[in-house]
């Protein structure tokens, strides 16, 4: 997972509200054993009308992405994000999120922003014809037009999306810890790392 410290660029001025993960991903798109080409089907109903922002040339490859309140409700499915991150996705901003997506969306390096509905309306104004910036850092969003919106973030999501780190990173991190405390528990315990056929007691089982 790549570090995420600061998302900047053009945004999807949607703001629509209560999006499900059906309509972020339909579900014929989830027989794939990759997350490859999952961006092709992202908002697959959405872009079957005409003049939509999609695939509006201004957005294309916009990094962010402004919805309404409850975005990411629905199923549990991971390929939302997925999807989202293949099509060039790194942050969503919105009143709130589905408990369950925000989580998938953590794991997966995008970052979900949370800001109360004034806000985000005046994002979905601006971003029409300006650039919108996420930093993570100073934990704000802002805009050409000297607007600051200062957002809240659980302090440990936090540090893993600056840092890259998911939760293979985060063990992998702790490796020279692990290793003294297995090399630890083999002196003290031997019989716990005995193979299969030594282990105590088998012989006389037998």
């Amino acid at each position: 997972m790549e570090p995420v410290t600061r998302v900047e660029g053009r945004a999807y001025p949607w703001g629509a509200k209560n999006i499900d993960t059906d309509i972020i991903i339909p579900a014929r798109w989830l027989k794939t054993t990759t997350r490859e080409g999952l961006g092709q089907g992202a908002f697959e109903s959405v872009r079957a009308e005409a003049g939509n922002l999609f695939d509006d040339p201004r957005y294309a490859g916009a990094p962010l992405l402004i919805a309404g309140e409850n975005f990411g409700c629905g199923s549990s499915r991971e390929h939302a994000a997925w999807a989202l991150g293949d099509m060039g996705v790194k942050a969503v901003i919105a009143p709130s999120f589905s408990d369950i997506f925000s989580g998938n969306a953590f794991k997966n390096g995008i970052v979900a922003v949370v800001l109360p509905q004034e806000a985000v309306d005046r994002l979905v104004e601006v971003a029409r014809d300006s650039p919108v910036t996420v930093d993570l850092e100073t934990m704000t969003v802002t805009t050409p037009f000297q607007d600051r919106f200062a957002f809240e973030m659980d302090p440990f999501r936090r540090a893993c999306l600056m840092q890259g780190l998911d939760e293979i990173g985060i063990t992998l991190a702790r490796d020279e810890a692990i290793a003294g405390y297995e090399g630890s528990v083999a002196q003290a315990r031997p019989w716990l790392s005995a193979t299969a056929g030594n282990a105590p007691g088998r012989a006389a089982a037998a």
